[in-house]
């Protein structure tokens, strides 16, 4: 790998334990040199911001691959309050918010789905239906390095097109000495407690020991985080914007709104055990182990209004008051019927990961390297509707009049002549005709219940030969196998009162002060707790997979078997007098792919048959890799990488269910037969990349550099028509079997290339008067071009931004610390939960979300009492920045508009 020269101050973090431990790249004789590098360095002290972003400099340098690297400012101590909070501000990533915070990440344009987790190496079993890791689930006080490679090398398991996020642990041995950490931070939203039985209050704790026995060839390291936050939200939420009375001449108007204010409480336990132990220069194993428990309760509160699109059902239709450039920005619904939301979304999640590693050198030239691994992780959520109005089933009951009235940035205020909170008026029912479970507009709520298991073991054996000379350094070779089994039970429950057909006053006991619903000019709501009220009995429940052939079709089970060799050539030589480092390699993928999923269609009785289905498929993949770097001047190099790389498909789209209709005497040219599913076959996505970068180290806290990359798509994933031999199923079934089905499958590719640059200052490397000053800035250019057929235009990307930028301006002395950081990411498909927590991609608009954070560290007071004391005060979503997707390509057109107001912190340290 690149040689950088570093500094005495370079060298001073890494002997005072700074430097975090890699098990794929650290190898065994750095340990056996660092006792004597330790007693010739002059040990300077560095903390805080500019210690973590030495750090990350030192990664980014040293490292074969094109990485950007997050490093810890000390013990238990990363510089933001989440990790997805941390990536988002690296060049080349964007992160997306849920419920507002950031939740999962795009690498280069690439959505989540094209981004791999690993923890200290090892790939992460995930809660969501799919692969992406949701980083919330990860405390960042539990984390001392993060690290995203960009461009792979044959060793790197858990490649992915966009980028690998690899999560580090502490190495007891490495940190050297003895260090107990606590840290607490109180928690305020400024938007109050939203609903009654919510709270706008809530705190992080945590606490870490790390020690070193046996005459420092035992090390241990433990630590816990917990977490309590509150998080309140304003949400407008519309139906669509159809044209006025259907008519393609008239403006469009709002079809309908769900707008309400969603209060939740975030708990999250996390915790770390990690045991080292190295007796002698030749061995070295390292056992960790990490646990996490997250729970969400969210109460959401809100009127739904059927606008345009409940004419003749709920309303007499909208008056048009005005327009404007196509849109009716102001009107009336008259005689219009609401229905009034309490509902509930649970959500409890938990993930284990276990990996032991052990390397031992076997003599100057061998080393064995052995690893296994367990990651487990489960959740299960509710998500439960609760309906009450004026009476039940379309037409019946109290209207109102209900004006609207554009604001200009996506909303609407309302005017209304209802009192809405009153329990004589807004009762226990279904006020609409949305179901008929047991009978005549009886569906008076609706609950989901998905569930998720994801287990991922994996075994790595490898071996590194080490020459004696010539431009090849060493040879790693080895092969890794996982077996991941992951499974999605989806059930979901008509709800229907026990009293029905009658509406029922909701009983005192579950009565609870009204919700303001202010910020769209409904005035107060009829709020009770709905869970409560559920789980008491008070609810008929049926089973919405024995009328709903879609809902059938939800659960599935997915397993992967997956073998890797590798080989790996490290290189180190001269070209044309220039120092050259860096790697060729090869990966060979063999996956054995399977699923067991249902085949389901309504019979004559309306009533739905499932059948048993199992398929899959089997392939082999060449990955072949390669990474250098020329040292084109001292500490600047140049680095080149090509790659094949392969992300595996959708778990959610690889499953085999398929629901279908059969018609004996179809119309002519029409099949028996029609349905759609899952593919069991699916092959992964596969591109072809490749990377050029300068970069330009001229401090040990700064740099500049630019990087260029293009990314050959092979193919891509989309929905197409295919051939499916129902008579394999169904044999008894006259007609031609062969019907047509609407399926994921590979389809042609296309390109995603961009530019990012990135310059990080010390301003008192130029200017001594302006010490303690420095800046990091960083930008991207993304842009893409993917076709289903040549002909074709071209397809959306989920998760690519056109253009994404960072920028953290710091202050840091005597104690003194100071950090204001924002990240702007322009608009880009993202994706989202829909009805019955399904997901679905929607437009998302740009968004810049400012951070700020200012603090006192003690041990520079001369105060010998409060030495190791910090105080620290942070306010997250300065600016209040919304986040808005809209519908097709008006911006007017606003699906989701959420304010969740600011986050304030604050908290102290203490280091011993």
């Amino acid at each position: 790998m690149f040689q950088y020269k570093p500094s005495l101050l370079t060298l001073a973090l890494v002997a005072a334990g700074a430097s975090m431990y890699s098990y794929g790249a650290l190898a065994a004789e750095d340990a056996a040199n660092q006792k004597a590098e330790d007693e010739s360095i002059e040990v300077i002290q560095v903390t805080g911001i500019r210690r973590s972003l030495q750090e990350s400099q030192a990664t980014k340098m040293s490292n074969s691959s094109v990485v950007e690297a997050i490093s810890a400012e000390d013990i238990g101590k990363l510089p933001d309050v989440s990790i997805a909070e941390s990536l988002a501000r690296l060049p080349g990533v964007a992160a997306q918010r849920l419920d507002g915070r950031a939740n999962v990440i795009s690498i280069r344009g690439l959505g989540p789905d094209f981004t791999t987790a690993t923890l200290n190496g090892r790939e992460q079993a995930s809660v969501n239906d799919n692969r992406g890791v949701e980083f919330d689930q990860y405390p960042s006080e539990l984390l001392n390095q993060v690290v995203v490679y960009k461009t792979p090398d044959a060793t790197l398991m858990a490649q992915s097109i966009g980028g690998t996020v690899d999560m580090r642990t502490i190495s007891p041995l490495a940190h050297g000495e003895q260090t107990i950490a606590i840290s607490a931070r109180g928690e305020l939203n400024d938007l109050g407690a939203l609903n009654s039985d919510s709270t706008d209050k809530g705190y992080r704790a945590s606490v870490s020991y790390v020690d070193q026995f046996l005459d420092d060839t035992l090390g241990f390291a433990f630590g816990y985080a917990r977490m309590q936050s509150p998080n309140q939200e304003e949400r407008w939420q519309a139906w669509g914007y159809p044209e006025l009375d259907y008519d393609s001449s008239k403006p469009n108007v709002l079809g309908g709104a769900k707008p309400f204010v969603r209060s939740s409480e975030l708990e999250r336990d996390g915790f770390l055990v990690v045991l080292e132990y190295q007796p002698n220069d030749q061995f070295h194993s390292l056992l960790d182990v990490y646990y996490s428990q997250f729970n969400d309760q969210q109460q959401l509160r809100g009127i739904e209004i059927p606008g345009q699109w409940g004419s003749g059902w709920a309303n007499d239709g909208i008056t048009a008051v005005s327009d404007d450039n196509g849109l009716v920005t102001q009107g009336i619904i008259n005689n219009a019927g609401v229905i009034v939301r309490n509902d509930v979304n649970t959500r409890d999640a938990d993930a284990l990961s276990i990996g032991w590693n052990n390397k031992y050198i076997v003599d100057d030239n061998w080393s064995l390297e052995a690893d296994i691994a367990l990651s487990k992780a489960n959740r299960t959520d509710i998500g439960m509707e609760s309906y009450s109005g004026t009476g039940r089933g379309n037409g019946n009951g109290a209207t109102d009049t209900l004006g609207f009235a554009y604001q200009g940035d996506g909303r609407y205020q309302f005017t209304h002549d209802l009192n809405y909170a009153d329990p004589i008026v807004i009762k226990l029912g279904g006020a609409f005709s949305w179901g008929d479970p047991v009978g005549p507009s009886s569906q008076d709520g609706f609950i989901n219940k998905p569930e998720i298991d994801d287990e991922l073991k994996s075994m790595r054996l490898a071996a590194e030969y080490v020459l004696d000379s010539g431009a090849v350094r060493s040879v790693q070779f080895g092969v890794n196998y996982t077996e991941r089994e992951k499974s999605k039970l989806d059930q979901g429950f008509y709800l229907t009162l026990k009293d029905y057909p009658e509406m029922l006053t909701v009983p005192a006991k579950y009565l609870l002060d009204p919700t303001s619903l202010a910020f769209f000019g409904m005035g107060d709501m009829l709020s009770y707790d709905s869970l409560a009220f559920y789980n008491d009995g008070n609810y008929i429940e049926t089973n919405a997979d024995s009328v709903d052939l879609s809902r059938a079709t939800n659960s599935w089970l997915v397993n992967e078997e997956v073998t890797t060799g590798f080989v790996k050539a490290n290189l180190e030589t001269e070209v044309f007098g220039l120092p050259l480092s860096g790697n060729i390699g090869l990966q060979a993928v063999h996956t054995d792919q399977s699923s067991d999923g249902t085949a389901a269609t309504v019979n004559a009785l309306g009533k739905v048959e499932k059948t048993p289905v199992t398929a899959g498929d089997s392939y082999l993949e060449w990955l072949p890799s390669m990474n250098l770097a020329f040292e084109v001047a001292e500490d600047q190099v140049v680095r080149l990488a090509a790659a094949r790389t392969l992300t595996r498909a959708r778990m959610d789209k690889m499953n085999a269910n398929v629901n279908f209709s059969y018609t004996e005497t179809p119309s002519a040219g029409n099949p028996n037969w029609s349905g759609g599913g899952g593919n069991p076959q699916l092959r992964p996505w596969l591109a072809r990349q490749y990377d050029i970068s300068y970069e330009n180290y001229f401090a040990d806290q700064g740099y500049f550099s630019v990087a260029l990359f293009y990314k050959d798509l092979e193919n891509f994933v989309f929905d197409q028509h295919s051939d499916f031999n129902f008579g394999e199923l169904f044999p008894e079934k006259s007609g031609n079997p062969i019907g047509d089905v609407t399926l994921p499958q590979n389809g042609n590719g296309g390109y995603v290339r961009g530019v990012e640059a990135t310059v990080q200052l010390d301003f008192g490397y130029f200017v001594p008067e302006m010490e303690g000053f420095g800046m990091y800035l960083s930008g991207t250019y993304n842009e893409s071009e993917v076709k289903e057929t040549a002909d074709s235009e071209p397809t959306t990307l989920p998760g690519l931004s056109e253009k994404t930028f960072n920028a953290t301006v710091y202050y840091e002395n005597s104690g003194f610390q100071a950090r204001i950081s924002s990240r702007y990411r322009s608009d880009f498909l993202g994706e989202v939960t829909k009805i019955s927590l399904q997901r679905e991609n929607v437009n998302i608009k740009a968004e810049t979300v400012v951070d700020a954070q200012v603090g006192y560290d003690f041990s520079e007071s001369g105060i010998e009492a409060l030495y190791g004391l910090s105080v620290l005060f942070q306010v997250n979503n300065l600016t209040n920045e919304p986040f808005i997707s809209y519908t097709g390509d008006d911006q007017r057109f606003v699906r989701d508009y959420q304010n969740y107001g600011r986050n304030y912190m604050l908290g102290v340290n203490y280091k011993f």
